[in-house]
């Protein structure tokens, strides 16, 4: 019951909570996710000492990374190999990366024209629902598309964004997540295909799922996007849905 209220409180605590915002433009992948286990790793420390010394009461900080990567292929701890269908010469064929990484899910792509997020949030101050935690991120993507005229929604059972999700047929992903947490502290984020080649889709299973497509807001509205301007969109409907501001 004392954890309980000290959740409670800390939820509380600040209503709007500051987040300190990264925008790395294009980055090398193994570059970030050192950036972004450092972070976590300090959050989760803090909480550690602060479980262990109560009155210490050191406020812990949360960062939104947003990034594009040269082309990479990461698989999820619990994905499968056999998903990347290139050998380590089609990888040098195609100028990628294959990384083994510490997130959920199992492989996806990441590339020039994707936007990629990654918030290290300690969820203490926000709520302890993973479930949660995944559909508010669905939600902001689902909300800048409808600005586009682009109808989004959720497949049940399945991570991610999707278009005519209901349709098995039709069904495709715009924005793949897989995320991490530890301590209630998330890393990894989502994925979003703004103006994505997606001809990198096909030397994967993406996500594992061999019955349903990959697509892109280019590929959905037959032209290319004002990337700076979609990001600002998913930024704003982030501050929207997590209550937070920029430090």
């Amino acid at each position: 019951m004392l954890l309980l209220t000290l959740k409670e409180s800390l939820q509380n605590l600040n209503p709007k909570r500051k987040v300190h915002f990264k925008d790395l433009g294009l980055v090398d992948y193994k570059e970030c996710w050192d950036l972004q286990e450092r972070l976590n790793k300090s959050t989760v420390s803090i909480k550690t000492q602060n479980f262990k010394n109560p009155s210490a009461e050191q406020e812990t900080e949360d960062t939104l990374i947003f990034c594009e990567h040269p082309h990479v292929y990461t698989l999820g701890k619990s994905g499968d190999e056999k998903n990347l269908l290139l050998d380590e010469k089609g990888l040098l064929e195609y100028d990628a990366v294959y990384y083994k990484i510490n997130r959920g899910g199992d492989i996806t792509y990441h590339g020039p024209g994707q936007l990629v997020g990654y918030p290290i949030f300690d969820l203490d101050y926000y709520f302890t629902d993973i479930h949660k935690y995944l559909r508010y991120l669905e939600q902001a993507i689902i909300e800048v598309l409808a600005t586009y005229d682009i109808e989004a929604g959720r497949v049940e059972g399945l991570t991610g964004v999707w278009i005519d999700g209901q349709d098995p047929d039709k069904a495709r992903k715009i924005c793949a997540i897989g995320i991490r947490c530890s301590r209630w502290v998330t890393m990894h984020g989502f994925a979003f295909n703004i103006n994505t080649d997606m001809s990198y889709f096909k030397h994967i299973v993406p996500c594992g799922i061999d019955d349903k497509a990959v697509t892109s807001m280019e590929q959905e509205l037959g032209q290319r996007l004002d990337f700076e301007k979609v990001k600002q969109k998913v930024l704003l409907k982030l501050q929207e849905q997590f209550v937070f501001e920029l430090a």
